[in-house]
C-alpha cells in the first residue's frame, strides 16, 4: 500500500493525470497573488458531542434486547422505511431522507480529552498514549492549509470551544493554521458547567477597538510590526514568527474588513429566523455556524459541551454530576439536540447551501452495550469499539443507513467505517488530492489520509 501511494505522489509531481497537488497549490498560490481566492465553495459544520453519545440511545438502538442493553428510551419511526432511531429524535425521523446514518465506526483507538482520534483521522492522535499524539493535524486545520477560506478576509477553520482539549489543532501544520477560536467574537448567553443559563452574556470583545485607535492607525501599526519582524525573521528556528505575522494579518483583516464582523453579528439576523433557531447557547453557535459559512468560512466546529472536562455527552450515571446517566443526563439533551440539527440542516437547504454545506453529527465513540458503571445503574461507560453517527448536505447521497452493528450493540458487525475513512470523505468533499503530504516536525512528509478512502456508499 505505501509504494502504490509513493507511486501516486510521484506521479502527482510529475503532473500526471486529473487535480494534483503541486497544481492545487499553484493555482492556490496564484489565486493569493492576484488578492482573489481560489474555491469550490465546500464547507463542513461538525456539530461534536464532546465526551461520547451513546449509539444504542441515539442513532441504533435495540427495542428487542433486554432492558440493561436497549436502555430506557423507546424508538420511533423513521422517514426511511423499517429503520428507527431514538424517540427523543422526532424531527431528525421525520426527515432521515436527507440523512445518512453510520452505525459501524471503528473507534477503537479513540479517546478523549484530548480527543484528537476523530478529529484527525489518524489512529496515533491519541496523547494518552501517544506523546506525539498532539502532533498530527486536524481534518479542520488541513482544510484550511489546502483549501482555506471560500472568500477573502474570512478565517478558513473557526471553532466555538469549551475547552480547547475538545477541538482539533493544527500540530505540525504550524500555528498559523489553529482554528479561529469564536468565543469572544461575539454576543452569546453564558451558560454554567452543568447546562445552567446564567443570565450574563459574553462582550463580543475582538472587534471592540480602544477609544482613540482608528482603521487608520491600526495600519500604520501593522507595517511597522512588520518592518520589525522582518529583522528578526532571519533568527526564528520554529516558525513562530510567520504563525505570529499571519495571525496579525488574519485579524486586521477581520477588524477592518467587515466580512467576519457582519457574520459574527447576530443582531443581523431577522428576528423570526433568531427565534426559529432558540436561544440556547448552542442554538445560536448553530445560526452563527451558518452565517460563516455563507461568509465564507470552509470549516466550522460547534464543541456542543457545557462542561469543560471529559464533555456534557460523557454519560456514565445519574450519580456522577455534572454528566448524569442515560435517562436525566442523555435525556434532556437529544430533544434541544434534534431542534439545533433539523433547524440547522433545513435553513441551509432553503438557502441554497446545503449542497456545498456538509454538516456532521458525532463524538468520540460510542458507549457500553450494558448499563450500570461506576456505582450506577442506568450510565454507560466508554465504549470505543463502535459508535454511530450521521451525515446531512453535501451534495451527497443520502436517505440510508451506513454498516450495521451487532445485536447488542458491541462491535460492527458489516461494513466498519474507519477514522481514516471519515478524513478521506472530507478531503474529497472539499476536493484535496488525497496523496497530499505535509511535512512534520522533522521535515518528514506525511500523507493528510494514511489509513483510509472516502466512503463509497455516499458518493
Amino acid at each position: 500500500m505505501l509504494l502504490d501511494r509513493r507511486g501516486m505522489l510521484k506521479a502527482s509531481l510529475a503532473g500526471i493525470g486529473g487535480l494534483s497537488l503541486p497544481a492545487l497549490l499553484q493555482q492556490r498560490a496564484l489565486a493569493k497573488q492576484s488578492g482573489s481566492t481560489m474555491s469550490n465553495g465546500k464547507s463542513v459544520i461538525l456539530l461534536w458531542m464532546a465526551g461520547g453519545p451513546s449509539h444504542i440511545d441515539t442513532w441504533d438502538p435495540k427495542p428487542e434486547r433486554p432492558y440493561m442493553n436497549r436502555g430506557p428510551f423507546g424508538v420511533t419511526q423513521t422517514k426511511q422505511p423499517g429503520v428507527f432511531i431514538s424517540e427523543h429524535l422526532p424531527k431528525q425521523a421525520a426527515m432521515l431522507d436527507q440523512f445518512s446514518i453510520i452505525r459501524s465506526v471503528d473507534a477503537r483507538h479513540s479517546s478523549h480529552q484530548p480527543n484528537m482520534v476523530m478529529q484527525t483521522g489518524n489512529l496515533a492522535a491519541a496523547p494518552r498514549t501517544n506523546p506525539k499524539g498532539l502532533s498530527f493535524p486536524s481534518i479542520g486545520s488541513i482544510v484550511s492549509m489546502f483549501h482555506g477560506a471560500n472568500q477573502p478576509g474570512m478565517p478558513p477553520y473557526v471553532a466555538f470551544q469549551k475547552h480547547s482539549s475538545h477541538v482539533g489543532y493544527a500540530g505540525d501544520l504550524g500555528k498559523r493554521y489553529d482554528p479561529f477560536i469564536a468565543n469572544d467574537a461575539c454576543h452569546l448567553p453564558v451558560y454554567d458547567l452543568v447546562g445552567n443559563d446564567t443570565g450574563r452574556s459574553s462582550g463580543a470583545s475582538m472587534f471592540q477597538m480602544p477609544d482613540g485607535l482608528t482603521h487608520p492607525r491600526v495600519n500604520q501599526r501593522r507595517s511597522l510590526v512588520q518592518q520589525i519582524d522582518q529583522l528578526r525573521r532571519d533568527l526564528d528556528q520554529d516558525g513562530s514568527m510567520e504563525a505570529l505575522d499571519s495571525y496579525g494579518q488574519q485579524a486586521a483583516n477581520i477588524l477592518l474588513g467587515g466580512r467576519a464582523q457582519t457574520a459574527f453579528n447576530l443582531d443581523a439576523e431577522p428576528a423570526d429566523v433568531r427565534d426559529r433557531y432558540g436561544k440556547h447557547l448552542w442554538c445560536q453557535q448553530a445560526l452563527i455556524a451558518r452565517r460563516l459559512i455563507e461568509s465564507g468560512a470552509s470549516f466550522v466546529t460547534l464543541d456542543l459541551s457545557y462542561h469543560s472536562a471529559s464533555g456534557t455527552w460523557d454519560t456514565h450515571g445519574d450519580n456522577i454530576p455534572p454528566y448524569g446517566g442515560i435517562a436525566k443526563g442523555l435525556g434532556p439533551l437529544l430533544p434541544l439536540f434534534d431542534h439545533l440539527l433539523t433547524t440547522l440542516v433545513s435553513d441551509l437547504g432553503e438557502r441554497g447551501l446545503l449542497d456545498d454545506c456538509l454538516v456532521i453529527a458525532m463524538g468520540e465513540f460510542g458507549r457500553s452495550p450494558i448499563m450500570g458503571t461506576q456505582g450506577s445503574t442506568d450510565g454507560r461507560n466508554h465504549w470505543p469499539a463502535v459508535m454511530s453517527m450521521c451525515m446531512a448536505g453535501g451534495g451527497l447521497r443520502h436517505g440510508q443507513v451506513i454498516g450495521a452493528s451487532e445485536p447488542d450493540g458491541g462491535h460492527p458487525a458489516e461494513r466498519p467505517v474507519s477514522p481514516g475513512d471519515l478524513a478521506a470523505t472530507i478531503y474529497h468533499h472539499f476536493g484535496v488530492p488525497l496523496d497530499a503530504t505535509y511535512d512534520d516536525a522533522r521535515n518528514r512528509p506525511r500523507y493528510i489520509v494514511e489509513h483510509g478512502e472516502p466512503i463509497s456508499e455516499l458518493f
